[in-house]
């Protein structure tokens, strides 16, 4: 299968290019700076472009069967109101470049896989949510929202879309890993706030057979869940991991107020979380290979 990927020089993309390609597909990543070709020496191709603006590229993009759009500014930042504006609009810009490039070209069979998040669907304490849940009220909730409308768009000319409400990734150089791993490696890991919000998560072996998983299985479309099966909360999740460092966790909880005072409205992500299942992967009877937190950060961290 000829495969397109925004956002495929990314802590996600690489690892799914490389997945991709050793399933003997062909890949097509969008970059903006061609010279930097990452993965090419595994047998990718890189065209040049900026997924924001209508350009040639989109031309690659409608001669291949499937799109992976992972493209997005980061989140893992203090949210000023640019920065809000760039997280939006990185999203929504690309989504619909992507959609008219479909739209433009009468079509044999094509497949949008669309990355979300989890925020979707808001906050809402210890209530399990799975993909028929409504989206919430919050920032975040409201980019996933109208970020996932832009995507499924491309149905009306028929399109398979799907919907990756990614959870927390989990893995090896890059991810919420790379921020934290320092701090508990020092010995000064500690929960956040309460240490009672949820943590939905998924290890990124898992998140790449997941991708791939939802491409070769077209009975999916509409949202999906890519989180693993047993989300923990936060203070819990501080104890194991650092139990797979060794190191201790004793330290009081960071104080809500000083993270809203670092963070600002981002904040508001870490000390409520989701508690979120993967129903539908459940019910097609996906295999996690690593279904437990403990599994995967003695994976990442030992390995």
């Amino acid at each position: 299968m000829k495969i397109f990927i925004t956002g495929g020089t990314g802590f996600i993309g690489k690892k799914l290019v490389r997945s991709l390609i050793q399933n003997g597909h062909s890949v097509t990543v969008l970059t903006r700076h061609p010279t930097k070709k990452e993965v090419s020496a595994e047998g990718a191709f890189f065209v040049e472009g900026n997924p924001l603006i209508p350009g040639p590229w989109q031309q690659n993009l409608r001669e291949c069967d499937a799109v992976f759009n992972l493209a997005g500014a980061s989140i893992f930042q203090r949210w000023t109101e640019s920065h809000k504006k760039n997280i939006l609009d990185s999203r929504i810009r690309t989504t619909k470049n992507i959609v008219d490039a479909l739209n433009l070209e009468k079509r044999r069979e094509a497949h949008l896989l669309n990355a979300s998040a989890i925020g979707y669907y808001g906050f809402h304490g210890d209530e399990i949510l799975d993909e028929g849940d409504a989206p919430g009220a919050d920032f975040l909730a409201s980019v996933a929202s109208q970020w996932e409308m832009e995507a499924q768009k491309a149905e009306v000319f028929g399109v398979r879309v799907v919907l990756c409400r990614f959870g927390i990734v989990l893995g090896k150089n890059g991810g919420a890993l790379s921020k934290l791993l320092p701090l508990f490696k020092a010995g000064l890991g500690s929960p956040l706030g309460s240490g009672k919000q949820w943590f939905s998560w998924i290890h990124e072996q898992d998140l790449i057979h997941i991708l791939c998983h939802l491409l070769e299985n077209t009975n999916y479309k509409g949202p999906v869940n890519c989180t693993a099966p047993q989300p923990v909360r936060n203070r819990d999740m501080t104890k194991i991991l650092g139990s797979a460092l060794k190191k201790p966790t004793f330290l009081p909880p960071v104080p809500g107020f000083m993270l809203r005072l670092i963070l600002g409205p981002f904040a508001e992500n870490l000390l409520k979380g989701q508690r979120v299942l993967p129903v539908k992967l459940g019910k097609q009877g996906f295999s996690f290979r690593f279904p437990e937190i403990r599994q995967a950060f003695v994976d990442i961290v030992l390995d």
